[in-house]
Formats: C-alpha cells, structure tokens, sequence
C-alpha cells in the first residue's frame, strides 16, 4: 500500500471499514481538488459514483452543465459496494475540505485523502493527512436532485474541433468579453472556424484556418452558427485555464460541447466537459 493506505485508515474497530458503500483515496488530494475547481460556478453539486469512477455534475440556469470526471484508474484505492452511490454535496465546502492544509504547505509536500460514506443520509467523511498530521471532515450530503439532461449524443455530432487550449486562452483573451453572445461558427468552408463577439467596441471575429499548427482535429460537416451566452461560457474558462487540449462539439440542435483535457500532477489524464444551450439558431452565415 502507498502512504494513504497506511496512513489514512478510519478509526474504529478493523471491521470498520465493511460499513462503508464507498470508499476511494488518493495520495494527492490536488488530484482531485484542482479538477474540481474547473466546475466550480456552484455551491451544490451533484456526486455521483461507480464502478468506473467519479463525475460530480454543476448546473446553471438549466442551460449550462459542467461535469467533471475522475477515473477510478486515478485513485490508490477505490471500492463502491453499489452499483452506484449519489447525493448533493456543498462544493465549496468539500474544495475549503481538501485544501485545509493548502496555506501551511512546503513546496514538494502533498496531502494524502481518504473519503468515505456509509450510505443514504450519512456524511462524506474525508480524512486528510500531511506530515503526520490528520485532519477528519465531515460534510453534509443531501438528497440529489435530477441532473439536466442534454440528450449530447455523438451520433447526432454535425461539427467537431480539437484544438490546443493555449491557442483558445489567446483566443479569449482578446475577444470583447462586454458582449452578451459568443457566436461560434464551424464550417468545412471558409471562414472553417469563427469566434466572434459583438461588444460595446464593435463586433470581433477570431478567425482559424482548418490546417491551423494549433488544431488537431478537424471534422466538419456542415455549416453552423450558433450564439451562447457569454455568461453561460464563462464558467468553463476555469477548465480552459488547465486543459491543454479542448475538443468543441456541436450537435444538430447547435447545442455546444466543450470537453477538456487536463494532466493531473502524476501525469494521469483527466476530462472536464461543458454542456450549453445555444441563446439563438441561426441560419447561414453572418458576413
């Protein structure tokens, strides 16, 4: 066992751990606290685990869905007793939780996590360690309420894009962020792939060409242009800031997928996705 197994066990008598329906640890819990950091425009969050990992799911305006993924493959350890477990979890709550020891923290020292939940009505308690030194949290979980669905299917996918996130945080960082809508086009036509914005200064278009050293992928079928809210896309700039590659979906509906790759600290590979409403379709191309 790595250091959380030895360190991180429950108190309690040896059968203690029977009792729990789900239990996971990590040797570093920024693993984990920095991937969530990407969702975090909400206070509740919806937690959901399985066999296959974890996703834990933020929603605004029942028009914008952040959902976060933690493989099981990630975790020193990672046992459910259920086909699945869920609840509601105060984020803000579980991000102060992980990072407890985050301001006394020499460089090059990390902190081990364990978590565990004994089932419907019970807390998630977090065991954190660092230097010798436990902290035990225990937060609140709720009833979970019904996740949005966006019905994302790629087999309806028309466009898709992927491209490095260095390249879009350029991007963004000079779009007019006074505007209300980003329109998105995507084209195997001229202009290929658009981002414009229509602020107080005037409109703004970011132009790439499909054969761009900073796209990877490019899979276009038809021409679409789409507007979402600015205030919808903001949120997502948080996984944008640590993915180093992001790949744009669009479906038949000109509903947007944005889903990122982000490296945790061991190297391991991690995906964020944001799902979002377009604010209006429209037909053709704008000049």
């Amino acid at each position: 066992l790595g250091r959380t197994g030895a360190m991180l066990r429950s108190p309690g008598d040896p059968g203690d751990d029977e009792r729990f329906v789900f239990v996971a640890s990590l040797d570093n819990a920024r693993n984990l606290s920095n991937l969530l950091k990407a969702i975090h425009f909400r206070d509740q969050v919806t937690f959901f685990a399985s066999a296959n990992g974890i996703r834990m799911t933020a929603e605004a305006a029942k028009s914008v869905q952040g959902n976060a993924f933690i493989q099981a493959s990630i975790f020193q350890e990672f046992r459910i007793e259920e086909d699945s477990v869920i609840f509601l979890i105060n984020l803000t709550v579980l991000l102060d939780c992980l990072t407890i020891f985050s301001a006394s923290s020499l460089p090059g020292v990390t902190t081990a996590l364990r978590m565990c939940y004994r089932g419907y009505g019970y807390p998630l308690t977090l065991f954190l360690e660092e230097s010798g030194v436990i902290t035990v949290c225990k937060i609140q979980t709720q009833e979970p309420e019904e996740t949005l669905d966006f019905d994302f299917c790629s087999t309806n996918v028309v466009n898709k894009i992927i491209l490095q996130s260095e390249s879009l945080r350029e991007t963004f960082a000079e779009l007019d962020m006074s505007s209300d809508v980003l329109q998105i086009t995507m084209s195997p036509e001229k202009p290929y792939f658009r981002l414009s914005t229509f602020g107080d200064a005037g409109s703004t278009h970011c132009d790439y060409p499909k054969d761009s050293d900073m796209i990877e992928a490019f899979h276009c079928n038809q021409t679409q242009c789409n507007k979402y809210k600015i205030s919808l896309l903001k949120p997502s700039t948080k996984a944008l800031a640590l993915s180093s590659k992001v790949s744009l979906r669009t479906d038949n509906r000109g509903f947007l997928s944005l889903q990122y790759m982000i490296r945790n600290e061991d190297g391991q590979i991690c995906f964020v996705e944001y799902y979002c409403c377009p604010d209006e379709e429209m037909e053709g191309l704008d000049s």
